[in-house]
C-alpha cells in the first residue's frame, strides 16, 4: 500500500494554509465579531472569501504609473491662502460648523459694510440701544435729528442717487446759518420732491430742511408721526414764523394738492400760490426767500386719470390713476426712474421792507408773483437742458 499523504491539521485540506502566517484565514474571519458591510471602517479585502495576495493587494504592491494622490489641503482663513489649525468642532446634523458660519458672516458684513464693519457695526446696536432706553431729545416740534439721520435720510440716499439720480445746481444760494424760507414747485402724484429736496439739501450744506405740511399729513397713521419726527410741521403762519426767527431752514411748497395732484398733459404749468401767506411770514421775520425749481417729478407717476367720488369717500384730495396703477396692483406704486434736475435759485430778500409791509397785500401779492415767475422761468430752462426723461 502506497504511503499515504500527510495533510497537517487545520489546513482544510489546502497546500499552504495552516503554516502558520499571521493573517487569519477567511473562516476565522466570518466566525468573528467583524463589522458589516456597510460599515465604513471595512475594507474592500475583508469580504468573505477574499484570499491574500488578491489583485487590489497586488495593485497597492505594483506601480501603475499613475501620479500619486495628494493628501486634501488643510482649510485657509476666508478670503486669504494662509492655513489655520483644524478645530474638532461638533457639526450639526445636515449644519454648518459654527467656525465656518463665523466666518461667512464675517465675509459678508465685510462685504455689505466695508472694511470698517465692526465700527458701523457698533454705532448701530449704539443707536438701537438709545432708542429703545429713550436716550435722545427732540424739539418742540417733535423733531427727531439722530432719527431722521440714521434712519430717514439714510433710506433715501441710495434712490436719490441709483433711482433719480439727482443733480444738485445752486447750493451755494442757501444760507450757511439762520433762518430763511426755500419756495419749491410741487408734482408726482406722491410728494417725493419734498423729500428729495430736503436730502439734497442737508448732503450739500449739512442743514435740516422743516417742511410745513398739510393737516392731512399729520392724520395719516405711522406716516404722521414719521413727517414730525423728520421735522415738519403744520403749515400755519404762527409755526413758520417761529421757526423762522429760530435760524431754521423752512420749506413751503404753495401749490400743495393742487399741484401734486394735477394731470400730466399740464406737468411743470405751476398752480397758484395760494394767498401769499408764505411771503408775509418772510417779510415778518426779515428773511430771504429761495426759489427752488424741480425737474423729474412730474414723471414718476404720471397721472392720466381720478376718481373723485371715491376719493371723497375717503376724505382724500384724490385718488390717482397712472399707466401702472392699479392695474399691477403694489408693483404700480414703484417710481419711474426719471432724471432729476433741481435748483436753488438767487434769494429774494425781505429785510428791506419795514414792519408792516407784510400787512399790505399788494406788496405781499407783488413778491408772491416774482417767486412764482422765477420758479417757471426756471423749470423752463431746466427742460431745455435735460437731455431725456428717463437718462
Amino acid at each position: 500500500m502506497p504511503d499515504a499523504e500527510v495533510i497537517r491539521i487545520g489546513t482544510g485540506g489546502r497546500p499552504g494554509r495552516g503554516t502558520g502566517n499571521a493573517r487569519p484565514s477567511a473562516s476565522t474571519r466570518r466566525l468573528a465579531a467583524t463589522p458589516s458591510a456597510k460599515s465604513p471602517g471595512r475594507s474592500p479585502e475583508d469580504s468573505p472569501g477574499k484570499s491574500p495576495g488578491t489583485s487590489a493587494e497586488k495593485s497597492r504592491a505594483e506601480p501603475t504609473g499613475r501620479p500619486a494622490r495628494q493628501p486634501t489641503p488643510g482649510p485657509t482663513w476666508p478670503g486669504t491662502d494662509e492655513p489655520r489649525a483644524r478645530v474638532n468642532e461638533p457639526t450639526p446634523p445636515g449644519g454648518i460648523p459654527p467656525g465656518e458660519l463665523l466666518a461667512a458672516l464675517t465675509t459678508a458684513a465685510r462685504e455689505l459694510l466695508g472694511d470698517e464693519w465692526e465700527r458701523r457695526l457698533a454705532h448701530f446696536l449704539a443707536f438701537l440701544r438709545r432708542r429703545l432706553t429713550g436716550d435722545f431729545t427732540v424739539d418742540d416740534y417733535g423733531f427727531d435729528p439722530e432719527l431722521t439721520e440714521k434712519l430717514l435720510l439714510t433710506t433715501l440716499r441710495p434712490i436719490a442717487q441709483k433711482w433719480f439720480r439727482i443733480e444738485v445746481r445752486g447750493t451755494e444760494n442757501i444760507p450757511a446759518d439762520g433762518g430763511a424760507l426755500v419756495v419749491s414747485n410741487h408734482s408726482g402724484t406722491i410728494p417725493l420732491d419734498g423729500l428729495m429736496t430736503g436730502l439734497m439739501i442737508h448732503d450739500h450744506t449739512g442743514r435740516h430742511l422743516r417742511p410745513l405740511g398739510a393737516d392731512l399729513v399729520f392724520r395719516l397713521p405711522v406716516i404722521g408721526e414719521l413727517a414730525r419726527k423728520g421735522g415738519a410741521t403744520l403749515a400755519c403762519n404762527e409755526d413758520a414764523e417761529r421757526m423762522l426767527r429760530g435760524g431754521e431752514l423752512v420749506g413751503v411748497w404753495p401749490e400743495g394738492f393742487k399741484g401734486i395732484g394735477k394731470p400730466y398733459s399740464e406737468r411743470y404749468k405751476l398752480q397758484r400760490f395760494g394767498r401769499g401767506g408764505f411771503v408775509a411770514a418772510a417779510i415778518r421775520t426779515g428773511v430771504s426767500i429761495v426759489p427752488t425749481a424741480v425737474v423729474g417729478a412730474e414723471e414718476i407717476y404720471p397721472l392720466v386719470g381720478n376718481v373723485p367720488s371715491l376719493a371723497r369717500l375717503l376724505g382724500i384730495p384724490y385718488v390717482p390713476i397712472t399707466p401702472l396703477f392699479p392695474l399691477l396692483g403694489p408693483l404700480g406704486l414703484v417710481p419711474l426712474p426719471s432724471k432729476w434736475l433741481i435748483e436753488f435759485g438767487e434769494p429774494i430778500r425781505t429785510d428791506d421792507y419795514d414792519a408792516g409791509a407784510a400787512d399790505d397785500p399788494m406788496l405781499v401779492f407783488n413778491v408772491t408773483d416774482q417767486v412764482r415767475e422765477t420758479i417757471q422761468q426756471t423749470l423752463y430752462s431746466l427742460l431745455e437742458q435735460r437731455s431725456a426723461v428717463f437718462s
